[in-house]
């Protein structure tokens, strides 16, 4: 009898063992499947972070695009607001220009009328040549292929070289009208407007330009060494100096 309660016994306790084994390593199962759930959550966690850093950083870089793209539309519509009033300020330039142009061209053909004016009634200095430039003048100004600055260019160059002939000191030869039927050419000296004078090319005869007669009349020799003299200055051959020229005054002609 005893002995059968004792195989009883080691039986229950065999099983319940059995039971415990098999409770334990249940345990342990799904402890393993939690481990391994948990590592997969984990790992998911960590993709999720970093897919939202990127996002994240891909907003930034996209916002800052924005800001960006923001700046240069705004430099733009300066750029073309600009622009613009340039258009404005250059069509009222043309406009400006067109009316410039229409008083511009009357006035150079009064400027050479001027010219023309002053070369008839003046001393007859270098008159050849300021006949030929007023005469080159007004054919200047039926070319087309000259532009209207330069056209008044050329005219205000002309009126310098005017001014000029009342201030300097200068030489030419050029042929000396001393009356109706005898002209020679001689060696014309003048000082600004105040006086011209001539010396015949042998350097023997010696003339004063009257403004009160409008003609040539002729120096006596002790006007000469005086006249010699200035030419000599003229042309560079003698240091400046004092000389004592004629103012057209009225002289005997010889």
């Amino acid at each position: 009898m005893n002995l059968k309660k004792s195989s009883l016994a080691l039986i229950m306790i065999s099983l319940s063992a059995g039971a415990q084994a098999d409770s334990l390593d249940t345990a342990r199962a799904i402890e393993s499947k939690t481990n391994a759930a948990s590592v997969y959550s984990q790992k998911k966690i960590d993709k999720s972070a970093e897919a939202a850093l990127a996002m994240k950083a891909e907003v930034e870089m996209l916002q800052e695009e924005v800001k960006n793209l923001e700046v240069y539309r705004d430099h733009l519509a300066r750029l073309v607001a600009s622009q613009d009033a340039e258009v404005d300020s250059l069509n009222h330039q043309i406009v400006g220009i067109q009316e410039t142009r229409q008083g511009v061209v009357p006035l150079m053909y009064k400027m050479i009328d001027g010219l023309k004016q002053i070369v008839a009634t003046d001393k007859p200095i270098r008159q050849q040549q300021r006949l030929a430039r007023v005469a080159k003048l007004e054919f200047m100004m039926a070319q087309a292929d000259v532009s209207d600055a330069e056209k008044y260019r050329r005219i205000l160059e002309a009126y310098q070289i005017e001014m000029d002939y009342g201030t300097k000191l200068g030489v030419f030869q050029g042929p000396l009208a001393l009356s109706e039927q005898e002209s020679i050419e001689a060696d014309q000296l003048y000082l600004g407007r105040i006086s011209l004078v001539a010396r015949s090319l042998d350097g023997t005869r010696y003339w004063a330009w009257n403004d009160t007669s409008d003609s040539w009349q002729s120096l006596d020799n002790q006007m000469a060494a005086d006249v010699d003299k200035a030419f000599a200055i003229a042309t560079k051959q003698a240091a400046p100096s004092l000389v004592t020229l004629p103012v057209s005054v009225n002289v005997e002609s010889n």
